[in-house]
């Protein structure tokens, strides 16, 4: 049978898509693109906002009209969440949590071979012990390979529906998430990419995440390791002395949740700082190593938000040393606290906030790359398009690189950093005449 996958939301939605991608294949499955009319439609969901469970429905009819006899699985925190609305819609054979959706090869296996009928609905509830992960020997569809570290989270943040969609904070066993990364680099993944919930409170028997970082950079081969997503009070110095060493192999790279620049809206939003906290963190940061790469999410329209409050988050990430953030206008979610408080902001009145924010992301980004015209800085290369290779420097930019040059997917090349465009967000480059034999 043919089956095809689509992963929605976080980064560790596509870590576990890789995982499942190759289990399959492992199965004698033969996995396909999603315009080859698959058999199987396998998609891993996501419930942050409305936009997420809006798209399911819309993928889920698209599927259907591009692929009639299709069967499609529903997996992850929207099936945990609604899977008693995820059954009406056409071609669902299947509704699975998180708890279960590893289990997924052998799930399908068993209707395939017992007939299709009513859907197969799964959703128990989630365990909290520390998890192994079937190991993956390459993701097919990154360069830079994402690793799932954690998973869960018990912050209850009051927007966040996250904690009841993939359940209490747990850590992967450190033995299983080290013995997936060499396999990763074995099989010719320059870059890894460490992903989790709240990835900053790992802990296994012992071991932290600065425990992990100290593991991978002694793997043979491994040139680069990058921290996804890390709530802002679970980092330490420990953890921003590896950012800063220039001998690391961890990317010169953070991205830090603000959420809101206003403390009476952290204060509703149940995050565990304030502003000055936050502000003292990415300065230190930048006085150690003024290169790092420093993005943000910021939600808008909050409940209660005024435009007071709106103000003083527009001007404390004016002001502080971020290269770029993403927008989110906040959406209601089951279950979250949030849902019960009073004074909504307006859509209009969020998704006017919403722009200004995005057009202050933009200039914050061109002036953090424009820093870097004329230097030479390795790049990692990912996908060919019409107009160019495009990769990415360890501090986060995106290059294009011209498609006469002789380079190829996942390679690493040395290039100089010719302009930046600011209509499609790229630096152009050039490769280096002085290009090195192997990794830059």
């Amino acid at each position: 049978m043919r089956v095809a996958f689509y992963s929605q939301g976080c980064r560790l939605n596509h870590s576990e898509i890789a995982t499942l991608n190759q289990q399959f294949s492992r199965a004698g499955y033969t996995c396909v693109p999603l315009e080859q009319v698959p058999d199987i439609v396998v998609i891993n969901t996501c419930t942050v906002t409305e936009n997420g469970d809006r798209d399911t429905r819309r993928l889920v009819h698209r599927i259907v009209r591009q692929s009639g006899d299709v069967k499609i699985a529903l997996i992850g925190c929207q099936s945990q969440i609604l899977k008693d609305k995820l059954t009406d819609l056409p071609a669902v054979q299947w509704v699975i949590g998180n708890a279960d959706k590893m289990r997924l090869v052998s799930i399908i296996q068993t209707t395939v071979t017992e007939g299709f009928g009513a859907p197969v609905v799964i959703v128990p509830a989630i365990p909290e012990a520390s998890f192994s992960v079937p190991i993956t020997n390459r993701d097919q569809h990154h360069v830079r390979a994402n690793i799932k570290v954690q998973d869960g989270c018990n912050f209850y943040c009051s927007f966040c529906i996250i904690p009841f969609a993939r359940g209490p904070a747990r850590s992967r066993v450190f033995s299983n998430l080290l013995a997936e990364a060499h396999q990763l680099v074995m099989h010719g993944h320059y870059e890894l990419v460490l992903t989790g919930i709240n990835m900053g409170t790992y802990s296994d028997s012992g071991h932290t995440l600065v425990a992990v970082l100290d593991a991978m950079e002694k793997i043979p081969g491994l040139c680069r390791i990058r921290l996804s997503s890390i709530e802002p009070t679970t980092i330490d110095d420990r953890i921003f002395s590896r950012l800063i060493d220039t001998n690391s192999k961890v990317c010169r790279y953070a991205h830090i949740p603000v959420q809101s620049g206003c403390d009476a809206t952290l204060k509703r939003m149940r995050r565990k700082y304030s502003m000055a906290s936050y502000r003292h963190q990415i300065e230190k940061i930048m006085q150690w190593n003024p290169d790092v790469c420093i993005g943000t999410d910021v939600i808008v329209g909050f409940p209660g938000e005024s435009e007071a409050e709106f103000m003083e988050t527009y001007s404390n990430l004016e002001q502080l040393p971020l290269a770029y953030f993403h927008v989110f206008p906040y959406s209601e979610r089951q279950m979250a606290h949030s849902r019960k408080f009073e004074n909504p902001v307006a859509q209009p009145v969020i998704q006017a906030r919403a722009k200004r924010l995005r057009i202050l992301s933009a200039q914050k980004k061109a002036a953090y790359c424009k820093r870097y015209v004329g230097q030479s800085m390795g790049v990692l290369i990912e996908q060919k398009k019409e107009y160019g290779w495009l990769g990415h420097t360890d501090n986060f930019i995106s290059v294009c690189v011209p498609v006469h040059s002789t380079v190829a997917r996942n390679t690493l090349v040395s290039c100089q950093l010719t302009h930046y465009d600011s209509e499609t967000g790229l630096m152009h480059g050039v490769i280096d005449s002085s290009q090195p034999d192997g990794p830059a």
